[in-house]
């Protein structure tokens, strides 16, 4: 169950770090709501990963998961630009989270 929890709470970090670039610096309320209240699901999550998961895996895979899907959804929406060196990278990073949970 901890797993679970720590990839979807992994999920809600590239939600809550979209939703700050869209609150431009917390002057509009939809998406500086949205931040708050995935911000604070997402800490509740890792919080509860690392009860039962080392602290240092837990982190690594909470991080990689929020970074690769935010760096992703940047490229699908055009607001970063996708080179396959970029994308080679994240397939790294989720080579990466994959082997830490393989080897945990």
């Amino acid at each position: 169950m901890a797993w679970v929890l720590l990839i979807l709470s992994g999920m809600l970090e590239a939600v809550w770090a979209t939703a700050l670039d869209a609150s431009h610096g917390f002057k509009r309320l939809r998406p500086t709501l949205l931040f708050v209240i995935t911000y604070i699901a997402s800490m509740a999550g890792l919080a509860y990963g690392m009860s039962e998961i080392p602290v240092g895996t837990a982190y690594a895979v909470w991080v990689g998961i929020g970074a690769v899907l935010t760096a992703a959804w940047a490229m699908i929406t055009r607001k970063d630009r996708a080179t396959v060196l970029r994308v080679v990278l994240l397939l790294g990073l989720i080579a990466c989270v994959v082997g830490l949970k393989a080897v945990s």
